[in-house]
């Protein structure tokens, strides 16, 4: 039975959220364009080292998950097939599926490259009324333009909506109308909860408070002197399914970068330097990409022992040019003031984005009127019509001297 929500003059009385989540999104791009491992277990990410970026179902059946290391995920499912990652067009899928929902409203608030929430309730009457339509329309849309599956959960609210779509995994659909939010929430494991993590559930077991129902039923005050006021009201609001957060259209953090993995570890301050570079050029094709500008560029060094630092640099101006971006990070990086210390992986960031429409920038009397931004630009292009191969810099060409196995954080707050 579908939900009819009740209106006042041409809007719903109750919100109606969906939460799309794509269903092993890289994994997913990955078997569209192998069709031989369809039905194998597989993994995006490292062979041999590294971690799991995206795992297909079979490989989920043997136990591994994202954010696995490759050396542990390859003990639990030796005959997976291993994808080195192509961030590239994950990126441009996003951006298709992303448009998909902005079909739908322009109430749309990213939660990662592959999720986001949508706020249909202003659309309803436009859209034609019915929320599990609107969701099967939309998931048909995302399967036929852009060849990967969703799982949609739709509810009054972003957290009910959430759950809903962990349910409806995968390839799914799950609605939860405002009359059947209790039987749906409280059989549930505290565990399933947004916000409860493993010590929490820990300190909840210790209360005795194993479902949500148990934790709803559970007075506030015993909650507040556990957890806080804060906390505990949370976690009480919760558990009867209320949620006051709003779909917002707008990221609360904006930054792109990419990081990988050595095959090696190594304390070569030469390779280290070009896969900074390497790591600088990546996150100004993609900044360019996105159309944003940034200032702030962070370096992430991960040592042999998995220790990771982190240092920053300031640009002077905004920028997405590799130059830019790499001189900046190589100050980052020389403020960690390395002795040949082992590093397993490199990243570099630049957060702090703004669109590059609506960013100006006072010229200096020497600026030239054409610069490496317009080389990088042209550069873009090529690549785009001819293939990541076709232009390159010259000190990036030299393939023994490049790590074979990446795990690269993407974009965040970017769609």
């Amino acid at each position: 039975m579908a939900f009819e929500p009740r209106k006042l003059g041409q809007v719903s009385a109750v919100p109606v959220i969906l939460h799309v989540d794509m269903d092993a999104f890289y994994a997913s791009i990955e078997l569209s364009r192998r069709p031989d491992l369809v039905g194998r277990p597989m993994w995006v990410g490292g062979a041999a080292r590294g971690v799991v970026l995206s795992a297909s179902y079979e490989a989920r059946a043997c136990g591994v998950r994202s954010g696995m290391s490759s050396t542990r995920a390859r003990r639990l499912c030796p005959t997976a097939v291993a994808i080195p990652p192509d961030f590239d067009t994950y990126a441009a899928t996003s951006k298709g599926v992303f448009a998909i929902f902005r079909t739908v409203t322009s109430q749309v608030e990213a939660a990662s490259i592959d999720e986001a929430f949508l706020d249909i309730t202003g659309a309803l009457r436009r859209l034609g009324g019915d929320p599990v339509a609107i969701g099967e329309r939309l998931r048909a849309q995302v399967a036929d333009e852009q060849r990967v599956s969703c799982s949609v959960g739709i509810a009054p609210n972003k957290f009910l909506a959430k759950l809903a779509s962990t349910r409806a995994k995968p390839d799914g659909l799950v609605q939860v109308r405002p009359e059947d939010v209790i039987t749906f929430l409280h059989p549930l494991p505290v565990e399933a909860m947004w916000g409860v993590g493993e010590s929490t559930a820990a300190a909840l077991h210790k209360l005795g408070l194993t479902s949500v129902a148990d934790l709803a039923h559970t007075p506030r005050t015993t909650l507040h002197r556990a957890f806080g006021a804060t906390q505990g009201t949370l976690l009480h609001d919760l558990a009867w399914g209320r949620d006051s957060r709003r779909v917002s259209a707008l990221p609360a953090e904006r930054s792109i970068g990419s990081q990988e993995t050595f095959s090696r570890d190594t304390d070569d301050p030469g390779l280290i330097a070009t896969e900074l570079l390497r790591m600088s050029a990546r996150t100004a094709e993609r900044m360019r990409w996105a159309g944003v500008l940034g200032r702030t560029v962070s370096v992430s060094i991960r040592f042999a022992d998995f220790t990771t630092l982190t240092r920053s640099s300031t640009m002077r101006g905004l920028s997405d040019v590799t130059d830019d971006i790499h001189a900046a990070a190589m100050a980052a990086y020389a403020k960690l003031n390395l002795q040949r210390a082992r590093v397993r992986r490199v990243g570099v960031r630049v957060e702090g984005l703004v669109d590059g429409d609506r960013a100006y920038q006072q010229p200096t009397l020497d600026t030239p009127e054409r610069g490496m931004r317009e080389v990088e630009r042209a550069a873009d292009v090529a690549v785009q019509r001819f293939g990541p191969g076709a232009v390159r810099r010259a000190s990036l060409t030299r393939r023994d001297r490049r790590p074979v196995s990446s795990a690269v954080d993407e974009i965040e707050g970017w769609s």
